[in-house]
């Protein structure tokens, strides 16, 4: 059983998107095995997208994250990595295809609603980093 963790972000939050977003993922037929709503630290936004940290904006994507409350998920399922990710879409909202979560409801850049592990590894990282460190 594959799994990843799925945020629902800021912006998400504040747009009262977050019913939405998961019906997207329950359709599929996925599990949701844990889910929670926080504040992430900095520190633990900085350790999430310190693999981005010379691109100029990374600054603003850090103030996004702790901007407000964000929901985290397990999901599990067979192939869902893959799955969720084209269900979400391409990253930049503005690119993204009509039917995927950004296509339908982006409106930025990198505001986008909604971050997937891109991998199993990534996955299993990410899955201890917040609901171990957090």
């Amino acid at each position: 059983m594959e799994r990843t963790l799925v945020i629902l972000k800021p912006d998400t939050v504040k747009r009262k998107l977050i019913g939405e977003l998961i019906t997207r993922i329950e359709r599929k037929n996925y599990a949701i095995s844990a889910l929670k709503m926080i504040n992430i630290p900095r520190s633990v936004a900085e350790k999430h997208y310190e693999h981005v940290k010379d691109i100029p904006v990374y600054d603003d994507m850090i103030d996004f994250m702790t901007s407000g409350p964000v929901v985290i998920m397990v999901v599990e399922g067979e192939n869902v990595i893959q799955t969720v990710r084209n269900l979400i879409g391409k990253t930049n909202s503005f690119e993204a295809a009509p039917g995927t979560i950004r296509g339908d409801f982006g409106s930025s850049r990198y505001q986008n609603l909604i971050h997937a592990s891109d991998s199993i590894e990534n996955a299993e990282i990410e899955i201890k980093r917040f609901f171990n460190e957090c």
